[in-house]
C-alpha cells in the first residue's frame, strides 16, 4: 500500500492532543473515582475488558499492584453473560473498559460487580451507553471518533484514564506530575523511528514482543496489533516466561521485539535479550543500550509507570507503517469490525 493519510495514521498522530484534552477534562471524574474506591478501601480490585481494551486493564493491573498494593485481578466477562454468576466482591473495585460501551458480556459483568458490593467505574468513549449507566462512576476518555478498527488514541486515553485514578488514590504526587507532562511525552514518542524493524522483519511471519510488569501489557498489545494490521503472528511474553520454553524456536534471524522501560526490570529484560541474541535472534530494544540487541529510539518520560505509554505510541506508528509496507490497509483489516459485541 502506498504512502497515504490512513485513518490509524491520522488517529496516532492525535494522540497527544487527545490525551491533553483527557487531563484538562477529566480531573474532577478522575477524584471522585478515586475517593469513591478509597471510601471502600478494596482489599481487592478486578478489571473486565477485551481485546485493547483488556491490554490496558493489564497495564494498570502492574500500575495499581506498584502503587497501592491492592491485588488486581482480571475476570472473565462470561462468568455473568453466559455462567451467569455473581462473585464475592464485598469491598472490592471493578473498573471496566469498553471504547463503545455497549459490549453485552462487559456490561454484564460490570452490573454483576455491583450488585455485588463492588465500587463500579467505567473507562468509555461512550460516556452515554449501557455501561455507563451500569457503573458507579464514568469517566469519558474524550477520544473524539475513532475511524480505524484498529484502536489507538482510545488505547492511550483509557490507560492514562486508569493511571489518573491511581495516582489520586494513591495521592502519588510524583506520578501525578508525570501524568500530567504525558502530552510533550507523547509528541516526542511520535518522532521515534523504528524503521530499522520494518528491515528486519522482511520475509518472516512469526517474531515475539517482550516485556516484564507494565511493558508486559505493552507487549500483548504489541502482538495484537501486528497480527490485526500487518498479517504477522506475533506472540507476546514476559521477559522471565519467554525463557520458560518458547525460547527453544529463538534461533537464526528470528525477530525480538523487546519493550523496555526505564524501571526495576530493565536488568532482567537486557538479560533476557542478551541471552535470545547469544542463541540467534535478532532483538530489538527500546534502550539506548540494549547491550547485545539493536538499540530503538524512545521517548522517555517522569516516571517509570508512564514509560510504556510512551513506547506504545512509538509503536503505533511503526505498526501503521509496517502495515502499509507489507501491502495492507491497518484501517481494514480482513474479518474484523470497529465494534465487536460479544456475549
Amino acid at each position: 500500500m502506498s504512502e497515504t493519510m490512513t485513518h490509524m495514521k491520522r488517529e496516532i498522530a492525535e494522540i497527544p492532543a487527545a490525551t491533553a484534552r483527557l487531563l484538562e477534562t477529566g480531573n474532577d471524574a478522575f477524584k471522585a473515582a478515586a475517593a469513591a474506591l478509597a471510601a471502600a478501601d478494596p482489599r481487592l480490585i478486578v478489571t473486565i475488558a477485551r481485546g485493547s481494551s483488556d491490554h490496558a486493564a493489564s497495564y494498570l493491573k502492574y500500575a495499581c499492584e506498584l502503587t497501592t498494593g491492592i491485588p488486581v485481578a482480571s475476570i472473565g466477562p462470561s462468568i455473568a453473560s453466559i455462567y451467569g454468576m455473581d462473585l464475592k466482591l464485598e469491598r472490592a473495585g471493578a473498573i471496566s473498559i469498553s471504547q463503545s460501551g455497549k459490549s453485552p458480556d462487559i456490561i454484564a459483568m460490570l452490573e454483576s460487580a455491583k450488585r455485588s458490593g463492588a465500587v463500579a467505574v467505567a473507562i468509555t468513549n461512550t460516556p452515554v451507553s449501557p455501561l455507563a449507566d451500569a457503573a458507579d462512576h464514568v469517566i469519558d476518555i474524550c477520544a473524539g471518533e475513532e475511524k480505524s478498527v484498529a484502536a489507538t488514541k482510545t488505547f492511550v486515553t483509557s490507560a492514562v484514564a486508569g493511571l489518573a485514578v491511581l495516582a489520586h488514590l494513591h495521592k502519588d504526587a510524583a506520578l501525578l506530575e508525570a501524568v500530567a507532562a504525558l502530552p510533550q511525552a507523547l509528541e516526542a514518542a511520535l518522532s521515534c523511528d523504528w524503521s530499522d524493524l520494518i528491515a528486519a522483519l522482511e520475509g518472516t511471519n512469526s517474531l515475539y514482543v517482550v516485556g516484564r510488569g507494565p511493558g508486559a501489557a505493552i507487549a500483548s498489545e504489541a502482538a495484537l496489533k501486528f497480527k490485526e494490521t500487518s498479517g504477522l503472528h506475533a506472540e507476546a511474553y514476559s521477559a522471565a516466561e519467554v525463557l520458560h520454553g518458547p525460547a527453544a524456536i529463538v534461533q537464526k534471524g528470528f525477530p525480538v521485539l523487546a519493550l523496555c522501560a526505564n524501571d526495576t526490570a530493565r536488568a532482567s529484560i537486557l538479560e533476557t535479550c542478551g541471552k535470545l541474541a547469544d542463541q540467534g535472534g535478532r532483538v530489538f530494544v527500546t534502550d539506548a543500550e540494549p547491550g547485545s540487541g539493536i538499540a530503538l529510539p524512545v521517548a522517555r518520560t517522569r516516571h517509570p509507570l508512564t514509560d510504556p505509554i510512551a513506547l506504545v505510541v512509538s509503536f503505533y506508528g511503526f505498526i501503521e507503517a509496517l502495515a502499509r509496507h507489507r501491502g495492507f490497509n491497518p484501517d481494514t483489516p480482513p474479518h474484523l469490525r470497529k465494534e465487536t459485541s460479544t456475549l
